[in-house]
């Protein structure tokens, strides 16, 4: 199989049109375990997060999408979906506020990037890679004057599966000029990129 570079592929910021393609992308699971990228949208995990999964969240960000309420930026290979990049104002997304890892001080310039979904049959081919880089284009474009990542540590040399890797992994931010506030062997690092 050729490998996909990221000059065949396109990313654009998500219209409120698109719902058709993300649903297309995400499939029935919703990208993973019935998550419809509201895991970070919605403001408490247990057992609120246990009734949301499934057909709640699907529900609640289609209505997002279409109100253009959600932000984010899609990849398409020719006419196909290929991936999919949540990144917004840090507002947009309470459960960060409960995470003591993630905590700190921010403004309303302040943007998250918390979301990467490829298809598995996409991965490892620039998809992710195309899409932080939009993410940030479109963030700056849109007034942010930071944006947070949240990566995944993986030891050197060991693949993770992609529902593990969610937030993406260290080496894809450091590539795009984010760097390490809380860099952590294991579990989810602060990164951040600076864009005045």
């Amino acid at each position: 199989m050729a490998r996909a570079t990221e000059t065949e592929l396109t990313v654009r910021a998500l219209a409120r049109g698109d719902w058709p393609r993300l649903e297309a992308l995400f499939g029935r699971n919703g990208a993973c375990g019935g998550c419809w990228c509201m895991w970070w949208r919605l403001p408490n995990g247990g057992k609120a997060w246990a009734a949301a999964k499934g057909e709640p969240n699907r529900a609640a960000f289609r209505a997002l999408v279409e109100s253009g309420a959600a932000s984010g930026v899609l990849a398409f290979a020719g006419a196909e979906p290929v991936g999919w990049c949540a990144i917004g104002p840090r507002s947009d997304f309470p459960r960060l506020e409960r995470s003591k890892a993630l905590a700190r001080g921010w403004s309303t310039g302040t943007w998250s990037l918390n979301c990467l979904y490829v298809p598995a049959r996409w991965r490892g081919r620039g998809v992710a890679r195309a899409l932080v880089g939009a993410a940030v284009a479109y963030a700056r474009e849109c007034g942010a004057a930071e944006i947070e990542a949240y990566p995944q540590a993986v030891r050197p040399g060991e693949r993770q599966p992609g529902a593990f890797v969610w937030t993406g992994v260290p080496s894809l931010f450091e590539a795009c000029g984010f760097e390490p506030l809380r860099p952590v062997p294991r579990g989810r690092g602060l990164y951040l990129l600076r864009l005045r």
